[in-house]
């Protein structure tokens, strides 16, 4: 055994273990050395995106599944952990312009540098499920799904808007469109109506929401609000505005302009009506109103996604159109909004300025009529500035609406709806804030749509038996559109209708799609006639999902929509595809800048940069390396390229070893909230595991006599090292089950600094403890840091008693050592501590009374006989003098 510890010495010697015997292959049906069932466990990080290279999200992400993994196994359990690549998308078209290289070359490359960094960091990924989201063997059943969706009507094609950029002649999405321009070129972004394809995941919003409820009871509740939102159920009414507006000889939607509101009691209060850019009011008044049509196209230059929407300034223009209220006949001016989406409802709201605060903001800014219309006792309305009770549904009662005066608002909604029912111009309805999901992406990079596009017969279907349309992949973008315009190879093709020549359809899908059920093809690995098989079965549901908040929204959405439609489909046996959600905390770092006199910063790295501090060790200062010249302290954020303050995980690896870095992003913080990067804190980690070593090597000796245990022949001391060791092993179990690694780490430095106290001889008995001691406290350790603690379980010798540490039986707490012969109880004179007593473990109350009134302490604070005697057994005595 090494004297020193040798951090890449160690870790080559486990790696190279783990690989020559395959160690992390995951089967199905596994047994137990007595031939029973292990109990399976399925724990999955979110793959990554291919990108280069790891960064420390990644590490602290992927060491948590892996600490799970470990701990498990030792349990008994049959574990599964795998690993893959989002491998389509965006980032890898951008790098290829900016490199001039194809997407593929870029992508399969990062990947085999990223997953290096995977296995330097340990990680029990079993290799032989990896899957790609790039490769045919994958994506095909991306497409094979597509066409049975499609032929059940949950896919269709529908025009849709997007944002289009007239000099790259291509879609943007809405994170390329900066400031109303693409990112590239430039150019004024239009909004464009072109047919795309959508699946139907409203049809699964009601089942989507229930299951939020009741099915997810493993998953953070931020998360599940998260969801809800999303999902968006509203009670109301959906009603008509009537107009005998025409187009030529054809009323336009036949007389109707219909909105739905969750706020029906407030319909009195109506003073204007608003449109989306895009509807065919608009799209009317402006052929005769030029300034109108010039509104309607910077409108449609805006981004088209609602959290935009949500913050932009609020525009409007009137049209000169009128449509008449349905209760009271009186007429209603129809505005163009360019916060009204054509894609939502039907693409028009009714204005409410008094009892809505964004309507209340519009009708100040161009000086409409705010009429009030619900009032809270107690309360002074006033048109010059908006308060929240304005809006108040639960205290507000009608007013100035007539009949319904007095009412509340669920007697008002009733009875309006009623009304509106019986004149044929509305009805309740429930509404959802989810719309369907456009899967089509007009860019070259990502899954080919199964779709062939015939001048006679129009959008066919690729064949089932001609999957998978398979993605050139030496195409290099260009940002003058979709590649796969150009490439004739992969477009001229026949029509399998007609047999006429046709052309493939060039969209390609959403990078959702990759991501909905990858998770179930790694239980399926090498599937060629089937998505997935029975493998899936006895893996899914998954037990453990880990991954980043920011994915809280869609990605799992879709991915439960997508199990939802598998299951449909005949193809899984469950509703929702992961039991439970951990989302782990970002990683954040000091960010250091300098700022122009444009006001543009450069971000520098906190490697390049040298601090000054003060006499409580707080930065005050800073200055760059390079140059010596001062830098501006920009605070604490998330590790991002964008602020240079990331840390690369190889870095830290060369330097301190992998068990360094697991150790520091297990004990730096809790899994669910945010580390805080500290240098000083990764060289702590790494000292902890020097001490490890030196330890374990000052006690090989020792450990080597293998001397038996007897628990009747322990002295004292011998008793309480014990008593120590178990109590921190109970602790420890705990939270591993608690999934709060940050204090397993604690635990385990506890156990170690109550092994180096204990000064024991070498007598057989103090060897036996010493040996049990440490034998504990390794495997409490290893899920952390496992290349050190195998090696040292090797060396040791332990291996030839437990087995390969892998799968030793993880160290269960013995009861007879927690207990003590003597306790130690507090005591308190009047409620205020003054002193302690030692007493045997079974003292009687006499006894315990005796030794406190004995404590000299004690009797400074009693004159004479105490009223009362209060003892509380294990834990204090309370005298009332």
């Amino acid at each position: 055994m090494q004297d020193k510890y040798s951090p890449a010495d160690v870790e080559n010697a486990a790696r190279a273990h783990w690989q020559k015997n395959d160690s992390y292959k995951a089967v199905e049906n596994a047994v137990d050395a007595n031939g029973k069932p292990k109990k399976k466990f399925y724990a999955c990080s979110m793959l990554p995106y291919p990108s280069g290279k790891l960064h420390m999200g990644h590490v602290r992400n992927y060491t948590i599944n892996d600490v799970m993994y470990r701990y498990l196994r030792m349990n008994g359990y049959n574990v599964l952990m795998p690993m893959g690549w989002d491998a389509f998308g965006m980032p890898a078209e951008n790098a290829a312009m900016q490199n001039n290289v194809p997407p593929a070359q870029w992508t399969y490359s990062n990947i085999e540098y990223m997953k290096s960094q995977m296995q330097s960091m340990g990680l029990a990924i079993d290799w032989s499920r990896e899957m790609t989201a790039c490769k045919p063997e994958y994506y095909k059943w991306n497409q094979w799904m597509f066409l049975k969706m499609l032929e059940k009507g949950i896919i269709y094609r529908k025009t849709g808007t997007v944002n289009w950029d007239p000099i790259d002649q291509t879609v943007l999405a809405n994170e390329q469109v900066i400031d109303g321009r693409g990112w590239r070129s430039g150019a004024v972004i239009e909004k464009r109506e072109i047919p795309m394809y959508y699946a139907r995941i409203t049809d699964y919003a009601e089942e989507l929401l229930d299951h939020v409820d009741n099915k997810l009871p493993g998953w953070p509740e931020r998360v599940r609000i998260m969801q809800s939102n999303w999902i968006g159920k509203s009670t109301g009414v959906r009603f008509a505005f009537s107009h005998e507006i025409k187009d030529g000889d054809n009323l336009i939607n036949d007389g109707k302009l219909w909105v739905f509101t969750t706020r029906a009691d407030t319909i009195k209060g109506v003073s204007f009506c608003a449109v989306a850019p895009e509807h065919a009011l608009a799209t009317f008044a402006a052929k005769s109103n030029p300034e109108l049509a010039d509104f309607i196209a910077e409108c449609k230059q805006g981004s088209v996604i609602e959290a935009d929407m949500a913050t932009m300034e609020k525009k409007g223009m009137p049209t000169g159109l009128f449509v008449k209220h349905p209760l009271t006949g009186a007429l209603v001016e129809v505005w163009v909004g360019n916060y009204v989406l054509i894609t939502y409802g039907d693409g028009a709201v009714m204005g409410v300025p008094a009892h809505d605060e964004r309507d209340f903001a519009f009708a100040q800014k161009y000086e409409l009529p705010i009429r009030q219309v619900i009032d809270v006792e107690g309360k002074t309305f006033s048109e010059e500035k908006w308060q929240e009770w304005y809006a108040d549904k639960e205290a507000g009662r009608c007013i100035n609406s007539g009949k319904y005066d007095g009412l509340n608002y669920q007697q008002a909604v009733d009875a309006i709806a009623a009304d509106l029912e019986e004149m044929g111009l509305g009805e309740k309805k429930i509404t959802y804030r989810l719309r369907d999901w456009g899967i089509s992406r007009q860019r070259y990079w990502g899954t080919p749509i199964p779709m062939i596009n015939c001048p006679d017969c129009g959008s066919v279907p690729v064949p089932e038996k001609d999957l998978p349309v398979v993605l050139p992949e030496d195409c290099v973008p260009d940002g003058s559109g979709n590649p796969l315009n150009k490439h004739e190879q992969f477009l001229k093709v026949d029509c399998p209708c007609c047999g006429k020549p046709a052309r493939r359809e060039t969209d390609t899908m959403d990078t959702f799609v990759d991501s909905s059920w990858y998770f179930m093809r790694y239980c399926s690995p090498g599937s060629n006639d089937a998505m997935v098989d029975a493998r899936n079965d006895y893996w899914m549901p998954m037990d453990q999902y880990i991954g980043g908040i920011e994915h809280a929204v869609l990605h799992l959405l879709y991915a439960r929509f997508w199990t939802k439609v598998m299951r449909d489909f005949g193809l899984v046996k469950f509703d929702e595809p992961f039991v439970n959600l951990l989302t782990q905390g970002m990683v954040l770092n000091e960010t250091y800048y300098r700022e122009d006199k444009s006001g543009k910063k450069t971000w520098y790295n906190p490697a390049d940069v040298e601090l000054t501090f003060d006499d409580k060790g707080r930065p005050v200062s800073a200055v760059l390396k390079a140059d010596g010249n001062a830098v501006e302290l920009g605070g604490t954020e998330k590790m991002s390229k964008s602020k240079n303050n990331g840390i690369d995980p190889q870095a830290q690896i060369d330097q301190y070893g992998a068990d360094t870095a697991r150790l520091f992003t297990m004990f730096a913080a809790p899994p669910e909230q945010t580390l805080e990067w500290s240098g000083s804190g990764v060289e702590g980690a790494n000292r902890f595991l020097r001490r490890v070593w030196n330890y374990a090597y000052a006690q090989a000796a020792r450990v080597a006599k293998n001397d038996a245990l007897d628990v009747k022949s322990l002295s004292e001391p011998h008793k309480a090292l014990r008593r120590e060791i178990n109590k921190v092993l109970q602790q420890a179990d705990s939270d591993y089950k608690r999934i709060q690694y940050n204090t397993v780490v604690s635990a385990a430095m506890k156990m170690l600094n109550t092994l180096e106290a204990a000064k024991f001889d070498d007598s057989a008995a103090s060897n036996a403890v010493i040996s049990e001691g440490l034998a504990i406290f390794l495997r409490v350790l290893y899920p952390v840091a496992p290349h050190i603690v195998h090696v040292l379980w090797q060396e040791l010798g332990y291996a030839k008693t437990f087995g390969d540490i892998l799968d030793a039986p993880w160290p269960q707490v013995d009861a007879a050592a927690l207990e003590q012969a003597e306790i130690e109880l507090m005591v308190q004179v009047n409620g205020k501590l003054r002193g302690s007593v030692i007493v045997a473990r079974d003292a009687d109350k006499a006894t315990i009374e005796a030794a406190a009134l004995a404590n000299e302490t004690v009797q400074k604070f009693i004159e004479g006989t105490p009223k009362k005697i209060i003892v509380v057994p294990g834990k204090l005595v309370n005298i009332v003098a």
